[in-house]
């Protein structure tokens, strides 16, 4: 089988897209996920987005992390999905994408994508997680993904494949497990990240729908005031803002930087579930 795509990156973290507004991709996604984010046999990548028919908006996109599975919403992958769907002509420079039965708008800019999230849930209390040798203050935020964040004053000396692969997998967050963000505070308005992203099963680059939550705990939790700049491992910035009333926070909206890298086809072997060019 013959697969166009399109390799983008969101602040660094890294998709394939597939343009499925034709139906004619009948492949299972879940190997085929495998197959092409794969760094050393496929493309290489941290997921897939296949954009597909929607009844309710300009184009429906699903989200296969590099394990295959599928995944809960992207905030990078949904910003490369706009920028994937007005490159091919799915959609203009505005647009909506159905993503998990939500309708999500987005937005070009000259220099990034605006992203209008969901509204999050926000449990408002923390969790104490004994893992690797100490306890983790980790306060639980689901962006239309479950994570946690976890505030530290030494960012670059967190084992983030240890400690982020431990508090994943913990009973806290079972069965589905949760993606981890270490958030340290930079100043007035300003965090840097680092995450561990369930079905990568490791470190990325930057992650959006991370960058929300993080973003909406250091408001409620550390006194910041939105928009909250967030400094991602790649080195870019993604901007987060909201409302915030009380406890409850509305009209999330991310913004940074996407880009379209490279486009190419390659012939993918469903009885081997290998790819090649």
């Amino acid at each position: 089988m013959e697969i166009s795509f399109t390799k983008l990156s969101g602040a660094g973290n890294d998709f394939v897209a597939i343009d499925n507004m034709g139906r004619g991709l009948t492949a299972d996604k879940n190997r085929l996920a495998r197959a092409l984010c794969d760094r050393h046999f496929g493309v290489g990548a941290d997921g897939i987005l296949v954009l597909e028919p929607s009844a309710d908006a300009d184009f429906a996109m699903l989200y296969y992390n590099a394990d295959g599975s599928f995944g809960g919403m992207c905030g990078n992958g949904g910003r490369c999905s706009a920028v994937f769907a007005h490159a091919n002509g799915i959609a203009g420079t505005t647009m909506r994408f159905e993503a998990l039965g939500h309708i999500y708008r987005a937005e070009i800019l000259d220099n990034g994508v605006r992203l209008w999230m969901k509204d999050p849930v926000v449990p408002h209390k923390s969790i104490s997680v004994d893992s690797c040798g100490r306890a983790w203050v980790c306060h639980p935020v689901d962006t239309g993904s479950p994570h946690v964040v976890v505030f530290t004053n030494d960012l670059a000396g967190i084992p983030v494949a240890e400690v982020g692969r431990s508090l994943r997998e913990h009973a806290s967050f079972a069965p589905a497990g949760t993606n981890v963000n270490f958030v340290q505070a930079l100043g007035s308005g300003d965090i840097a990240m680092r995450t561990y992203e369930r079905g990568v099963e490791a470190e990325t680059l930057a992650c959006g729908t991370g960058s929300v939550a993080s973003s909406i705990i250091a408001c409620l939790e550390h006194g910041m005031k939105p928009p909250v700049r967030v400094h991602a491992f790649s080195g870019d910035t993604l901007i987060v803002n909201f409302r915030i009333s009380g406890d409850t926070i509305t009209d999330v909206v991310l913004e940074g930087p996407a880009l379209s890298l490279f486009s190419g086809k390659t012939l993918y072997d469903e009885t081997s579930g290998r790819i090649s060019v």
